[in-house]
């Protein structure tokens, strides 16, 4: 009913029990939705078939989403085929997110052939997609290249120090990237040490996010000595890398602003929710974690 309705819905999350057929629909030539989030991970796969399908026809005939995450699609190649095909072509995403969708090699191409063609997206999130080496040195190479990308997450991608060290080529060469978290990848000292150097040269970036990534002691020296010389870092996460005392009390002295402490899962003081209606009907929910916030709003 609302969908029918409502002249003001901007913001549409889709989860098991409320994706079908009408909707999908309805997304053909809506003209309010600028952002739609897919969660298709209790779906059958018959089901996520016909929503690549039907997510492609929305990507062909809308012309106002602006954001698109997909979550837990997990497709072979044939069956996403359709969407990186609608992907291609569309020229008014600006931000892309996959999460949980088990990229594979030939996927991987896909993907890349798309960031290759792209130029429109400034924020883009690769999610614990289980991406291969070569997926990732193609990524690399690509983002190299880009200048249009803004923002990049890659968390949980198990990038280990070989995916680090393409990373790190990336921070040497692109001049437009701002914001780059790489979150629970595994990248180890050597990965650590890499990224370091690249900090060293790289003027643009202002956020990064490197938290649990087995840095160890030696990996968060060679951070502390980049971040003498990086001038623009504004937000650094390193907590989780088992990082030992001495790095933690150097970066307490020369660098406060780094969050550097481990995780303490039971601390809420990073996340924040808050709920406002009345009885206009109108219902936004907002919720930020560290620097992101997020906001929907139902008429």
């Amino acid at each position: 009913m609302i969908l029918r309705t409502s002249k003001n819905l901007k913001d549409l999350n889709l989860y098991h029990y409320t994706c079908n057929q009408l909707i999908f629909e309805y997304l053909y030539e809506n003209t309010t939705v600028t952002s739609l989030y897919f969660d298709f991970y209790k779906h059958s796969d018959d089901f996520k078939h016909k929503a690549a399908d039907e997510l492609a026809k929305i990507l062909y005939m809308n012309s106002t989403l602006t954001s698109l995450n997909i979550y837990s699609i997990q497709l072979v190649t044939k069956g996403i085929k359709a969407l990186f095909e609608a992907l291609y072509k569309n020229n008014v995403l600006n931000s892309l997110c996959l999460c949980t969708n088990q990229i594979d090699a030939e996927l991987g191409k896909m993907l890349v052939k798309f960031l290759c063609k792209n130029n429109t997206l400034t924020i883009f999130e690769l999610v614990w997609s289980q991406l291969e080496l070569d997926t990732i040195k193609a990524l690399a190479d690509v983002l190299c290249k880009n200048t249009s990308l803004k923002h990049l997450t890659l968390r949980g991608n198990n990038l280990g120090s070989q995916g680090g060290k393409a990373l790190a080529d990336v921070l040497c060469k692109n001049s437009t990237l701002t914001s780059l978290r790489l979150p629970q990848n595994n990248l180890g000292s050597e990965g650590g040490k890499l990224l370091a150097d690249a900090l060293c040269k790289n003027n643009t970036l202002t956020t990064l996010d490197l938290s649990d990534n087995n840095f160890g002691s030696e990996g968060g020296k060679a951070l502390v000595d980049a971040l003498y010389k990086n001038t623009t870092l504004t937000y650094l996460d390193i907590r989780d890398n088992d990082l030992g005392s001495e790095v933690k009390n150097a970066l307490y002295d020369a660098f406060p602003w780094c969050k550097y402490e481990d995780y303490d899962y039971y601390d809420y003081d990073d996340y924040e929710c808050s709920f406002e209606y009345d009885y206009t009907y109108i219902y936004d929910y907002t919720y930020t974690y560290d620097d992101y916030t997020y906001t929907y709003s139902y008429n």
